[in-house]
């Protein structure tokens, strides 16, 4: 009798394990993360758009190119660019008539909006500075 309590005990512990990797991954999967240091992250801007000259502002008077690698996209005046652009908000399920700029692409999700993009780099350089720290502290 001892016996099968062990086993049961076992099992029942595997199961719950099995069943904790399965949530974190679910809940990684969806849940949109900075991606430090990928080459990948665009930032598509228009010209003229007045929401993009405040991030453009904001970039520049927080030397964010300097702490977050990332491209800029002109998309008003370049077709190729938005072509690009429409890639990447199609992967992210947004329709062409829904398009707009600012919009950030960092590698897996789409960012739109000068605001939710400046929390979105400013949460790169806390995690990058977070890792600088730990790897430090080591």
């Amino acid at each position: 009798m001892a016996k099968k309590i062990k086993i049961f005990i076992a099992v029942l512990i595997i199961l719950i394990a099995v069943v904790a990797v399965l949530v974190f991954n679910w809940q990684k999967n969806n849940n949109p993360q900075p991606s430090s240091g990928v080459k990948d992250m665009i930032l598509f801007y228009g010209d003229t758009c007045p929401h993009c000259e405040a991030l453009e502002e904001w970039i520049k008077n927080n030397n964010i190119e300097e702490k977050v690698e990332f491209s800029k996209l002109e998309v008003y005046n370049n077709q190729e660019n938005q072509k690009i652009l429409v890639e990447k908000a199609t992967a992210c399920g947004i329709t062409t008539d829904s398009i707009g700029v600012p919009f950030f692409w960092n590698g897996a999700d789409c960012i739109v909006g000068d605001q939710p993009i400046e929390d979105f780099l400013q949460q790169v350089i806390n995690l990058n500075k977070n890792v600088t720290t730990n790897e430090t502290n080591k």
